[in-house]
């Protein structure tokens, strides 16, 4: 009796790929060719905590400081991603962050277009959070566009490709080309519609990275390390002719996503989503009208 138990909940027991998403039929990022870091970037700040091997850039945070860099050109439209390792073990605190933004050319009033990575504990998962903001700035009254995620794979035990995929009417996030959401433009008042550069950092936020900010950067771990490679950045930049086209995350020329990257990507928010701003009882929603319809 008791091998035929087993043998029975053996058979029920999920399969180790059982929450891996299925297949997005398309890899948009093979259509973009991969850049060199000296070509698209420069430091931001903390050149002391950056190092390029090879192909691979590492930059990290101790006490002293963290390490941030930026694409050369601003870009009105693009495909914008990287392969990206982050570090295992106590990381609360420290976010590692992809992202585009204005902030430089419009401090206090600024779009931006987030990927963060967002410091854990002991034997806990990552958490990614994608965001949108809509000319806000620091100070509070930023409006966050939060959505967070539970990856189906350890970020820490290799390199995973993320990218943000922005046109003129969607904002769309991939991990290893499977889309996980799409931010449609609904209005000019709610997307993102002036030029942003490209960037990437590691800093420390402990006052709410990490369970809301329950846990802090222990800095008998640093340093914390972050390692980014295969850079790719093209499309539309903010001195290109009205006649450049967007970049597409499907064989649509047009853009849009096909049927099968619409089922990877529910696929994906049903089974690792964590949080959806739009489902947050506590926002205001009177403030993010995109989540009425």
């Amino acid at each position: 009796m008791a091998l035929l138990v087993f043998a029975i909940l053996i058979f029920l027991a999920p399969s180790s790929n059982a929450y891996w998403p299925p297949s997005p039929g398309y890899w948009p990022s093979s259509k973009v060719r991969s850049l060199s870091f000296h070509k698209g970037f420069r430091n931001l700040w903390g050149p002391q905590h950056q190092r390029l091997d090879q192909s691979t850039l590492s930059i990290w945070l101790d006490r002293t400081t963290g390490s941030g860099f930026k694409s050369v050109r601003p870009f009105r439209s693009g495909y914008f991603g990287a392969s990206i390792k982050l570090q295992p073990g106590y990381t609360a605190g420290v976010i590692t962050a992809f992202y585009l933004s204005n902030n430089e050319a419009h401090p206090g009033f600024h779009d931006e277009v987030d990927i963060e990575f967002l410091g854990t504990t002991f034997g806990k998962p990552y958490v990614l959070q994608t965001n949108v903001y809509i000319r806000g700035s620091g100070d509070g009254k930023i409006i966050g566009r939060e959505m967070k995620f539970n990856l189906w794979f350890d970020p820490t035990k290799d390199f995973h490709h993320y990218a943000i995929l922005w046109s003129p009417k969607e904002i769309i996030f991939l991990v290893d080309d499977v889309p996980i959401r799409r931010y449609p433009r609904k209005s000019s008042a709610t997307f993102p519609v002036r030029p942003m550069w490209l960037y990437g950092s590691i800093w420390d936020a402990s006052s709410w990275a990490t369970e809301d900010g329950k846990y802090k950067a222990d800095y008998k771990y640093q340093p914390f390390v972050a390692k980014y490679t295969n850079f790719k950045a093209s499309g539309c930049s903010a001195f290109a002719p009205r006649w450049c086209r967007p970049a597409s995350a499907s064989p649509y020329p047009s853009g849009g996503l096909t049927s099968q990257q619409y089922g990877a990507m529910s696929f994906v928010q049903r089974h690792h989503m964590v949080y959806n701003y739009c489902q947050d009882s506590k926002r205001d929603h009177r403030l993010t009208p995109e989540c009425w319809g």
